[in-house]
């Protein structure tokens, strides 16, 4: 599976700004798909999840405010964020949970980031 994140860039404090991540599932099924983040100096955390099903989870410092979604027709996975605040600032990662038809061992995989910066 292949990711292409897009989207990122620079914006104020309270504004908003929409990720895309688009997927080549290349013979894989996708079980779940995710965004992560990377602040400078920090570890890479979980920003929200959705599995092939739509369930949806989020972490607590973004719910209310960021809203992960996947249109699967075009095999791509979205986040609408709102209300961004510096402390959003980060490198995005989309990531995805696969496994090849009739097998149960999961693979994950990662896009290359796309940088978010909010500026106060």
């Amino acid at each position: 599976v292949q990711l292409q994140a897009s989207g990122g860039g620079l914006v104020r404090a309270g504004g908003s700004l929409g990720l895309s991540c688009s997927a080549s599932k290349s013979g894989f099924s996708i079980r779940q798909m995710g965004w992560y983040r990377q602040a400078p100096g920090k570890q890479r955390e979980l920003v929200a999840s959705i599995t092939s099903g739509g369930l949806t989870n989020y972490a607590d410092f973004v719910k209310g405010r960021f809203t992960i979604s996947t249109n699967n027709a075009k095999n791509t996975l979205y986040l609408q964020m709102n209300s961004l605040q510096p402390e959003d600032t980060a490198v995005y990662y989309c990531n995805a949970a696969g496994v090849r038809p009739g097998r149960s061992y999961e693979y994950t995989f990662w896009g290359q980031g796309t940088l978010v910066t909010v500026s106060s």
